[in-house]
């Protein structure tokens, strides 16, 4: 994957950039001072989709082309566009450590047939790996969790040969839990002795009652 950027005056204002569809940026890395950079916001938009934060990205525009991960993205509180990201300039040679986002693929039997519910206890895994071996995601097939005691370890995942994961073999990824039902609330006791109370208190109202004019008394 490769992106077109410039280097821009960091002294300019970004709101100029911004409404010219280009967004401000800024490229560094171990040994590489910060450079203000400028890219096109569609450009931009189309590969971050793409690569997200764990895939290497070739940037040209700035002489030699540099190999990079997108380090971090700025968006707008309103809009949701991105208007500012970081990017990190990898050396020859260099390991990175990222956090890789799972993706669960798959049907497992315990949910379908068996009233199971999924529940993701992890949503990304951090791993140091050689930037050409790094994934854009962490595949997690649940079609292994077949019983409502199922569960899916980190030894159950594959990753790049180069990966040192940091999470232990053991550790849960994912695992089947079964809905717990509620007790029941036992009903409040009747008082029947209220009720007797209010069924004489009623009859001794209606004998106390003055007789409405043209009714018979008996």
């Amino acid at each position: 994957m490769e992106l077109t950027v410039e280097a821009r005056d960091a002294k300019k204002s970004s709101k100029t950039l911004r409404n010219k569809g280009v967004m401000p940026a800024v490229v560094y890395g171990r040994s590489e001072e910060a450079t203000a950079i400028a890219v096109n916001l569609k450009d931009f938009e189309k590969i971050f989709k793409s690569a997200g934060e764990s895939s290497v990205i070739s940037l040209n525009g700035l002489g030699t082309a540099k190999d990079v991960l997108i380090k971090a993205v700025d968006f707008d509180a309103v809009t949701g566009f991105p208007v500012h990201a970081d990017f990190y300039a990898i050396q020859k040679g260099q390991t990175v450590t990222v956090s890789i986002p799972l993706e669960f693929d798959g049907v497992s039997e315990a949910v379908k047939s068996k009233g199971g519910i999924l529940t993701k206890v992890m949503h990304e895994i951090e791993m140091e790996c050689e930037p050409k071996d790094l994934p854009h995601a962490i595949h997690v097939d649940i079609s292994l969790l077949v019983d409502l005691d199922s569960q899916i370890h980190i030894k159950d995942l594959k990753f790049p040969a180069s990966a040192k994961v940091s999470a232990e073999p053991e550790e849960v990824v994912a695992l089947i839990s079964v809905a717990q039902e509620e007790p029941e609330e036992p009903a409040a006791p009747v008082d029947l002795s209220a009720i007797g109370i209010s069924e004489e208190r009623g009859k001794k109202e209606d004998a106390d009652a003055p007789a409405v004019e043209g009714e018979s008394k008996e």
